[in-house]
């Protein structure tokens, strides 16, 4: 899904950051932490979420829902790698597609409840055409995990095109 790319005013940069801590917080505790009003922090997460630049999402913990089996995939492919990548999105039990440089073309992150169920997903992957080959990585123990990153640096130089969605 393409968006506009965002570029974040430090005051969004904030609002993200409260956010992150406690996704449920309301705007008017956002907006008294950052100075600004609750509308104003209405508005700039709206927009926020239409650029795409943050998600408001529950995360779980897939062991606790049932999900035993946690892998990442290496695929090397041969010929389109957006088309493959589109058609390994579109798979349910696939939860992140990243093409790469390096040994693999693509990354994919699965999560599903045993190994029959990875069998099956590793068949289909396996079977797109285009595809060349497969390895598995099956994670033993998750040591950290974080969705922290990125409202608190500064990933790029300001351009005067920042998302300031209203006054303060």
């Amino acid at each position: 899904m393409a968006y506009p790319r965002a570029v974040l005013d430090d005051v969004s940069r904030q609002i993200i950051e409260q956010l992150q801590q406690d996704g449920r917080r309301s705007y008017a505790a956002v907006g008294k932490a950052v100075g600004l009003s609750e509308p104003a922090v209405r508005q700039r997460v709206q927009r926020l979420i239409e650029t795409g630049a943050m998600q408001i999402v529950a995360v779980t913990d897939p062991l606790s829902v049932g999900f035993r089996r946690q892998v990442m995939i290496g695929v090397r492919a041969a010929g389109d790698l957006q088309r493959i990548a589109g058609q390994l999105s579109g798979m349910d039990a696939i939860a992140y597609v990243v093409i790469t440089a390096g040994s693999f073309d693509l990354l994919i992150e699965v999560v599903c409840a045993d190994d029959d169920e990875l069998l099956e997903i590793l068949g289909r992957v396996r079977s797109l055409p285009g595809v060349t080959a497969t390895e598995t990585f099956v994670y033993l123990k998750l040591c950290k995990q974080t969705y922290q990153w990125g409202a608190g640096q500064r990933a790029t130089r300001s351009t005067g095109n920042e998302m300031n969605g209203g006054t303060r």
